[in-house]
């Protein structure tokens, strides 16, 4: 079943203000060359995962000639794409999966001080969306730009109860 991501919507993005925990983690900076005439001449890209700690998280993919300024739009990119993430104390509320390209991510919820397991694409996005207690498995491609994406598929999906019981039409 695919979802679609709910963005927050632009007007909305721009006035949360993240606060003083906004914290942002660079998940991958990746350098590439084209040939020319002169040599070679490279770029960066860089995949950034902005969040408060609080249930606000974001990704963002920026490029540029320089590492500093690929990052910084990447930044910019991540505040554009904020989405708020349903959790139940320090974790989820129910087990889900998500999938980007050939990445599949199941999350499960955990019991209190289990802490995050996870891979580091993953575990950024977790701890940035104010996870605190949850398993992870990967499946299929570990290429840190899909799982990252499919982590954010995941939490995408995640209802609670009460949308549960508004959707089903009975009582849990």
């Amino acid at each position: 079943m695919k979802t679609e991501i709910q963005y927050l919507d632009h007007r909305e993005a721009q006035e949360i203000d993240l606060g003083d925990r906004e914290s942002q983690v660079v998940v991958r900076i990746n350098r590439s060359a084209a040939v020319v005439k002169g040599g070679r001449r490279f770029s960066f890209s860089a995949l950034v995962v902005v969040g408060n700690r609080n249930g606000t998280v974001g990704i963002g993919y920026g490029k540029a000639r320089d590492v500093p300024s690929a990052v910084e739009k990447a930044v910019k990119d991540g505040r554009k794409h904020l989405m708020h993430v349903r959790r139940v104390d320090k974790t989820i509320p129910h087990q889900m999966e998500g999938q980007f390209g050939a990445s599949r991510v199941r999350i499960i919820p955990a019991a209190p001080g289990t802490g995050i397991i996870a891979g580091a694409a993953t575990r950024a996005v977790l701890e940035l969306a104010g996870i605190r207690d949850v398993l992870t498995k990967a499946y299929g491609s570990t290429n840190p730009i899909n799982l990252t994406k499919a982590t954010f598929d995941a939490l995408a999906q995640l209802r609670s109860r009460d949308e549960v019981e508004e959707l089903r039409g009975v009582k849990l």
